[in-house]
């Protein structure tokens, strides 16, 4: 039976990851395809240089990188209105800087400095931007689940016309957190589109390991609609997310959006991965989104060298401005952490 279920999760990975098979011929197509292959872009070129900063010790705490799922992020940012709302995970960089998150303000929170968008206090696992509708990242494995739930029925009771994203791993499937959030959101058709990021990994382990059941026959179970993506075509997610928000927002209930993808690095950085066998290890790169959106710009005449070079200046330039930043002394750091008394207030 186990070998039963190792076996499906490898065919459901190896069936999604399929290189991208979308032609672009037309100019609008292209367009579109380079719009979205700037913010992969911009994410990987921030998430590489981040390993060089927590290398060299710039970045405080843990961080947990999520290169080779770039199109995961871009892809359904790209479906989302202004007045959406989405709750991350500890692997939340993308899904930040894919709604928006300006990279400089992001670059001094994740390096703990006084003009971060949280004023360095909530780092990598906590950065938020709520003039965004960036509800925060959390270091809990499925905890922002419940939020963005509550976040939905919001959007619902004050009739905002938008809906709620909540983006999770598959090692949070086995969290009793998503089946409770399922059954809610089923029972009150809440706007909520579930985004599963499926790398085949929980942590250490392979979710065949962790996870006895599918997630489509998860979602099947409360009535919710379900869909399956190649998570690393990111104009395969786009339309998927397109649609799945197109019926969100016509008030057909929940959405669960699975998309199949690859984690490059360990589950933190500095993970070592040795729990990983070297032929997994060395072919992560075959599935590489960028590289799959770049071939297909140049076979369309897109010179995506230049665009790759203004994104690095630009991600450098934030580097500089967080190193040149303050770094939150003692008594600001403790601001909003107690409430502070009448005496206090006044004095």
């Amino acid at each position: 039976m186990a070998n039963g279920k190792k076996n499906t999760q490898a065919a459901q990975l190896q069936a999604a990851q399929a290189p991208m098979h979308t032609p672009v011929h037309t100019p609008v197509q292209t367009q579109r395809l380079t719009a979205l292959y700037r913010t992969m872009s911009l994410i990987r070129h921030v998430e590489t240089a981040l390993t060089r900063l927590f290398a060299n010790g710039e970045v405080p705490g843990f961080i947990h990188l999520s290169i080779g799922q770039e199109a995961v992020a871009t892809g359904v940012a790209s479906a989302l209105a202004a007045q959406d709302t989405l709750a991350t995970t500890h692997r939340g960089h993308g899904h930040v800087l894919a709604r928006g998150m300006d990279v400089t303000g992001f670059m001094k929170e994740i390096m703990g400095r006084e003009g971060g968008l949280c004023k360095g206090r909530g780092g990598s696992m906590h950065v938020a931007d709520l003039s965004l509708g960036i509800l925060g990242a959390n270091g809990i494995v499925g905890a922002g689940i419940p939020i963005a739930l509550g976040s939905a029925m919001a959007h619902q009771q004050r009739k905002t016309g938008g809906l709620s994203v909540a983006f999770f791993g598959d090692g949070a499937m086995a969290e009793g957190v998503l089946h409770e959030t399922l059954n809610m959101a089923a029972l009150w058709k809440c706007p909520m589109l579930l985004v599963c990021e499926n790398n085949g990994w929980s942590e250490f382990s392979p979710t065949s390991r962790q996870f006895a059941a599918q997630l489509e026959k998860l979602a099947q179970a409360f009535g919710i609609a379900y869909a399956r993506v190649d998570g690393n075509d990111v104009i395969a997610v786009s339309d998927a997310a397109t649609q799945a928000c197109e019926q969100l927002r016509a008030g057909d209930g929940p959405f669960v959006l699975e998309c199949m993808t690859t984690r490059v690095r360990g589950h933190f950085e500095g993970d070592s991965q040795k729990y990983r066998d070297a032929g997994d290890l060395e072919s992560v790169h075959e599935h590489d989104p960028l590289t799959a959106a770049r071939t297909t710009l140049q076979a369309n005449g897109v010179e995506t060298a230049a665009l790759d070079a203004l994104i690095a200046s630009e991600v450098e330039a934030a580097i500089d401005a967080a190193r040149a930043d303050a770094l939150p002394t003692f008594e600001r750091a403790i601001l909003d952490v107690y409430t502070r008394t009448a005496e206090e207030t006044r004095a």
